[in-house]
């Protein structure tokens, strides 16, 4: 019996094994999966640090936009900010080598659901008329010396300085959005809900689920106050690989009104 040989690939068949078929499944396994995303920055200090990864399920993303599940208060989830938003804050707004604008992708944590109602007062944050106690990320910053309670972040669901928001005292969250903030609580740790409003569950790419790099990582990361920036890390290094749960004290939250939300 003779063996027929196999006839040899066409040039579009070579470009599609070799170029295009690796390009396509790693673009599916990232939108569609799973994925990891780069911190860029100190706004979720002290539970992330610049430049340490996480990974996140995309695939809990596309669940929860055709309704099944939803994201939860505590989760710290990776986002667009408005678009309007992005117009007039200039960190928002980056061009590509002059070719176009994009808005990048932020990570904060994410503090109320649609119908929440929110307060801000001395730098401590109330939920539906409860006050969040927020010493996991609040108790870092006194240590340091600069937990803000005096701006208008501090002060304020929303604040008016960047030109989008109205000065409000509470804040309730709309229907398909969420509030979210960053960790960080000095004066000029975070641009986030306060300053650029609710975030539309379209703009969400997903929930940062665990960190994964790097692998160790010093125990103390010192804050310098004035130069709003880590001045240095110290102490042993301990295992970085870890589950980012959501805070327990979002457990006893009250529930948002059912009227609330519309």
């Amino acid at each position: 019996m003779t063996r027929l040989d196999k006839p040899a690939p066409t040039a579009l068949q070579k470009l599609w094994k070799e170029l295009l078929e690796p390009i396509v499944f790693a673009v599916v396994i990232t939108q569609f999966v799973a994925t990891l995303v780069g911190v860029d920055g100190h706004s979720m200090m002290p539970n992330l640090r610049n430049r340490e990864r996480v990974f996140v399920p995309k695939y809990e993303t596309w669940l929860h936009k055709v309704g099944v599940g939803d994201f939860q208060r505590g989760d710290i989830v990776i986002f667009k900010p408005p678009a309007e938003a992005a117009q007039r804050l200039g960190n928002l707004n980056k061009n590509f080598f002059g070719l176009w604008n994009y808005r990048p992708f932020l990570i904060k944590r994410l503090i109320g659901t649609p119908g929440d109602r929110i307060r801000i007062e001395g730098g401590e944050v109330y939920l539906n008329g409860q006050r969040l106690d927020s010493s996991w990320t609040t108790a870092y910053w006194q240590q340091q010396g600069c937990w803000d309670t005096g701006s208008d972040l501090a002060n304020r669901a929303t604040s008016g300085r960047a030109g989008v928001m109205p000065d409000q005292a509470e804040f309730t969250v709309p229907a398909g959005t969420y509030f979210v903030m960053g960790d960080n609580r000095t004066a000029n740790g975070s641009e986030d809900s306060r300053m650029f409003g609710p975030v539309p569950l379209r703009d969400i790419a997903g929930r940062a689920a665990a960190v994964v790099w790097p692998i160790m990582r010093k125990t103390t990361a010192t804050y310098d106050c004035n130069a709003e920036t880590v001045q240095g890390l110290s102490g042993e290094n301990v295992l970085n690989w870890r589950v980012l749960g959501r805070p327990d004290a979002f457990k006893s939250v009250p529930a948002a009104p059912a009227s609330a939300v519309r």
